[in-house]
């Protein structure tokens, strides 16, 4: 147990080669993120890890990481970091204008960032979460195997904070050849169409309500964030439900007393008493996890295994 609840998570570099990674401005808020706690919810333990987790593995495999890495997750863009020494690095993510000492950069998604030089990342103007993986990973020391910061629970370090320093770990291996042009994020705008399946609780509620969720074009919230996106729209009906708390799995449609459905994301709670409508598909929860407040989602029932 104690491995557990500290153990670093990426080897750092040689005390005489060490690389920090200064976090010259956060902006409005960026955290550590990995691979996760996976397969301890029986503890009551949250997996937690990136909201987007394709556009944080691809960070890490473009500067030649393994996929779980620790990087970046920024929120909102406004993130400023600088380099002790010469790294490759990455951004993926929402799409966002990256400056290097004030320099725009055309292919972000892959950059060799010299020792000092600072590394701007402007507000995205569609999407909310950034992702920023160095050659060799954050040396982060880990809680329960982790360096994930878990916003509901806790765990892992806090926000970072102007000032802060990461150190970072060693190169284990050289970037990928990939053409860049064909690696850049695009998210899709208008009604975003997110696939489902029914269940566990769907028998709870009427026919109805089951086609109005379906039927319906729901607005994201503003009050939103990585434990789970709420949804507007027409209210749902679960009537008096009394149901013992039960296991959440990620990407699961709670519908809460007030009928609007919350969809749950990264630090998303173990347990829950409200009755789950469906779980939508992880490839679809990923684009969810990017959407601004005011976009507008519809669900997709999914059929057959």
């Amino acid at each position: 147990m104690t491995a557990l609840l500290d153990s670093w998570t990426c080897p750092p570099d040689s005390a005489a080669t060490t690389t920090l990674l200064r976090i010259v401005d956060p902006g409005p808020l960026t955290t550590t993120q990995d691979a996760g706690r996976t397969g301890l919810a029986h503890l009551g333990i949250g997996a937690s890890g990136p909201a987007d987790r394709s556009a944080a593995a691809l960070a890490n495999r473009l500067v030649g990481n393994p996929e779980g890495a620790p990087l970046l997750e920024n929120v909102m863009g406004g993130l400023t970091v600088a380099a002790s020494s010469s790294r490759y690095v990455s951004v993926t993510g929402a799409p966002a204008e990256v400056r290097v000492d004030g320099r725009i950069v055309s292919e972000p998604q892959r950059l060799y960032l010299h020792a000092g030089q600072r590394l701007s990342i402007a507000r995205p103007p569609w999407g909310v979460r950034v992702y920023v993986a160095v050659a060799g990973g954050l040396a982060c020391r880990g809680v329960f195997g982790s360096c994930s910061t878990d916003s509901l629970s806790g765990l892992g370090p806090p926000a970072l904070r102007a000032g802060d320093e990461l150190e970072v770990g060693a190169v284990v291996s050289d970037p990928p050849s990939a053409r860049l042009e064909l690696t850049g994020t695009s998210l899709p705008t208008g009604v975003i169409g997110l696939r489902f399946r029914w269940g566990p609780r769907h028998s709870l509620f009427s026919t109805t309500d089951m086609r109005t969720l379906t039927a319906t074009t729901w607005s994201v919230g503003v009050d939103s964030n990585r434990v789970g996106v709420r949804l507007s729209g027409p209210a749902l009906s679960i009537g008096a439900v009394n149901l013992p708390s039960e296991g959440m799995p990620l990407g699961a449609i709670q519908v809460p007393p007030s009928g609007q459905p919350i969809v749950f994301l990264a630090d998303h709670p173990v347990t829950g008493g409200y009755p789950v409508i469906g779980v939508v598909t992880e490839p679809d929860l990923d684009l969810l996890a990017q959407m601004p407040p005011g976009a507008r989602v519809s669900f997709s029932a999914m059929t057959g295994a």
